[in-house]
This record gives C-alpha cells, structure tokens and sequence, in this order.
C-alpha cells in the first residue's frame, strides 16, 4: 500500500512538472487529478480489503479459542471424576470388613521397678 502511494506521488510530481512547463499545461493537471483520484480510491478500497480480513482473523481465533477452552473443560471434567473414583476405591480398601476380628488391644507397656 505505501509503494502504491509513493508511486502515485511521484506520477503526481511529474505530472504537475510537465504541466507548468508544458504546452498542454491544463490536460497534463487533469490527468494527474484523476489518476490522484484513481489512486485514491484504490487505497480505500484495500484499506477496507484490510479490515474485513483483520475482521475475519479476529473472527477465527476467537472460534479456536471457544474451541480450546470447551476442550479444557472436558479435560478438567475427566480428571475431576477419575480423582474421584481413585478416592472412592481408596477409602473402599482402608475400610475394615465388618466380620474381620478386631485387633488384640495393645499390651500395657512395663513400669520400671521402683528403688
């Protein structure tokens, strides 16, 4: 975009230099104004082709981004619930079945004899 605008500047130069120096001063000034205007146009034109695709990319990764959050949150999900499990099944195996015997109590511990 900015060679296209340097190129219309210099064509604009030149032709506003061969109108003052020319014998067809007044045809070389309207044809630079229309190929200024030309110019013109075509920059708003690709201005505007920038924006829609600016718009468009902006547009996309926003859609990834949903994309990858959804997929975290299914991640964070499974996880969450196999920790569960994995606490369940845990608490299941410390747990003593009701008709093991219960542990002898622990023997008293000795006093020292006394002087």
């Amino acid at each position: 975009m900015n060679s296209r605008f340097l190129i219309v500047l210099t064509a604009l130069a030149a032709a506003t230099t061969l109108a003052a120096c020319g014998p067809d001063s007044s045809k070389a000034a309207a044809d630079a104004k229309k190929a200024a205007a030309e110019a013109a146009d075509k920059a708003k034109e690709a201005a505007t082709k920038a924006a829609d695709a600016t718009k468009e990319a902006a547009k996309e990764a926003t859609d990834a981004t949903k994309e990858a959050a959804a997929k975290a949150a299914d991640a964070t999900k499974d996880a969450a619930t196999k920790a569960t499990d994995a606490t369940k099944d845990a608490m299941k195996s410390s747990e003593t079945p009701k008709n093991a015997a219960a542990p002898a109590p622990a023997p008293a511990p000795a006093e020292a004899p006394k002087k």
